[in-house]
């Protein structure tokens, strides 16, 4: 699970949304802040109710999403607040296929 210092507050999560720079991957976009700051990076996930109307599918998807990003926690640039919005697509995958795309945009797009 990742931890509380790595999570972003829902009242943040439109902020990064309007201001933040979107990137498009075959499961999911994102939108990534660069804050400028020495902070941590901060991470929030979205996934509504278009992409499974099962509330344990969807719970399921964020916990794929937040282990993803956990895993590659330690390579992470700072000052960065990111916002994962799922695709309809993404309930078809795995666990471990949404993790790998997950830690495959990161190395991509955020690594140092």
């Amino acid at each position: 699970m990742l931890a509380s210092s790595y999570r972003l507050p829902g009242n943040k999560l439109n902020r990064v949304e309007a201001l933040g720079e979107l990137f498009q991957s075959e499961s999911f976009g994102a939108f990534v802040l660069r804050n400028g700051t020495t902070d941590t990076p901060k991470f929030g996930f979205v996934i509504s109710n278009k992409v499974s109307k099962d509330a344990v599918q969807r719970n399921m998807i964020k916990r794929a999403f937040s282990e993803g990003v956990r895993h590659s926690l330690y390579l992470l640039k700072e000052g960065i607040e990111v916002v994962f919005l799922a695709k309809s697509s993404v309930a078809r995958k795995s666990t471990e296929e949404i993790m790998r795309e997950v830690k495959k945009f990161l190395s991509e797009n955020l690594f140092k």
